[in-house]
């Protein structure tokens, strides 16, 4: 019987994490994707290529639900069949690019969410369900530059991301002590070409003074396209040494 590998994806209707998507069901991936809307293209894909896709409409602001979810569904699965087992938190938001005290505390609150609680609880989750499992498991945060790098109007992202970073130190060290510890790492993917861009150059660059910097980026052409950071950062989650860093960057 053919082994398969199986990856669960948050953040997968768009940009990179849609690119990741199709790029692991070409490699052979069965996914459970975890987004705001299921994206019908990728379904079509899936059963071109004969591979496992479920799509889970869902809001990560709202994660516990998603994590219950999970935890259910991983332990009534096992592992026969598979070679591996992957979870990538790709998911991820900026609120109103401004001042901490100018955004609205919904926007922030649900940010921190996003960013943060949720990679944790599925994380938990994740680690928990496939404790007992003796296949490969890896757990790859996409994190950014803008959680090492402190910079104005950018509080609340930056801090989620420093905070995927620690969290991610912390699993790495726990998960060493253990017979078939998961692997993890939190791994910045360079500067990309998506929705999010387009939000941080479209800011008033009176309430974001770094606004010029990103406008400037876009203008030299040194932006990644999506499909170009989707398969660096799969080739560095397939590498031998995956996790012996636990936070890294992808042009390292």
């Amino acid at each position: 019987m053919t082994q398969r590998h199986l990856t669960i994806l948050t953040g997968a209707s768009r940009g990179m994490g849609l690119a990741m998507a199709r790029q692991l069901m070409a490699a052979g991936h069965d996914l459970l994707c975890l987004s705001r809307k299921p994206d019908a293209g990728l379904a079509d894909e899936a059963a071109r290529l004969g591979r496992k896709l479920e799509q889970w409409p869902q809001d990560l602001a709202r994660a516990d639900n998603a994590a219950g979810h999970l935890d259910t569904w991983l332990l009534a699965k096992g592992q026969e069949g598979l070679a591996s087992v992957n979870l990538i938190n790709n998911a991820g938001i900026i609120p109103r690019i401004a001042p901490l005290e100018d955004i609205p505390t919904s926007d922030l609150r649900d940010a921190l969410r996003v960013d943060l609680e949720a990679p944790m609880l599925l994380t938990s989750v994740f680690l928990r369900a496939t404790g007992a499992w003796t296949v490969r498991r890896r757990v790859l945060n996409i994190s950014s530059g803008l959680g090492r790098r402190a910079m104005a109007s950018q509080a609340v992202y930056c801090a989620g991301k420093a905070g995927m970073d620690m969290f991610s130190r912390c699993v790495a060290l726990e998960q060493a002590a253990l017979p078939n510890g998961a692997r993890i790492c939190s791994l910045a993917p360079g500067v990309i070409d998506t929705d999010m861009q387009v939000h941080l150059r479209g800011a008033d660059a009176d309430l974001f003074p770094d606004r010029g910097n990103f406008v400037g980026m876009k203008e030299r052409g040194v932006l990644s396209s999506p499909e170009e950071a989707a398969a660096r950062v799969l080739a560095y989650l397939d590498r031998e040494d995956f996790g012996s860093n636990p936070v890294a960057d992808v042009r390292d």
